[in-house]
């Protein structure tokens, strides 16, 4: 699929859906990583994240379509368009769109093979348990302000 097949579906979508069409312009954006999609204020355009449709499919691709529809329309309407805001809620339950995308199968990988460092006070022996190293010259327990020791790193694999 490329940007002019996306425009298409998103027009689709937005008239079968929304009964209102969409007038601006859809791409692909594959600077995108952590989401599905994306809505600019600014330019009322619609960024979408192509993995999502090379790696979860047509399916994920359409509800997260409806999904920034959502933004645009309630934007457009000067409604609540934020993932907070009720309107923007039940417009998604509405349209059986999804609040949030699903995570893309290489995100759950790196998410599976990430480590654990473990630090342990040498006073109070209180166990602590991060994702980034510590400086241990440079910080101190939290509880007794004792000297922070690394224990070991863990891998979740």
């Amino acid at each position: 699929m490329d940007d002019k097949e996306l425009q298409n579906l998103v027009e689709k979508i937005s008239l079968h859906e929304f009964g209102k069409p969409f007038r601006h312009i859809a791409t692909f954006n594959s600077k995108l990583r952590t989401t599905g999609g994306r809505y600019l204020l600014q330019s009322h355009n619609i960024q979408i994240n192509k993995k999502y449709l090379e790696q979860l499919g047509r399916q994920e691709l359409e509800g997260i379509i409806k999904h920034e529809l959502c933004h645009y329309h309630l934007h457009l309407e000067g409604k609540g368009y934020q993932h907070r805001d009720r309107d923007f809620r039940d417009l998604l339950t509405k349209v059986n769109a999804p609040r949030f995308c699903s995570m893309l199968p290489e995100r759950k990988e790196q998410k599976r093979s990430q480590k654990v460092l473990i630090y342990r006070c040498t006073d109070c022996q209180l166990v602590y348990q991060r994702k980034r190293a510590i400086n241990t010259s440079k910080y101190v327990c939290g509880k007794c302000r004792g000297k922070l020791k690394f224990i070991k790193e863990l891998t979740n694999s």
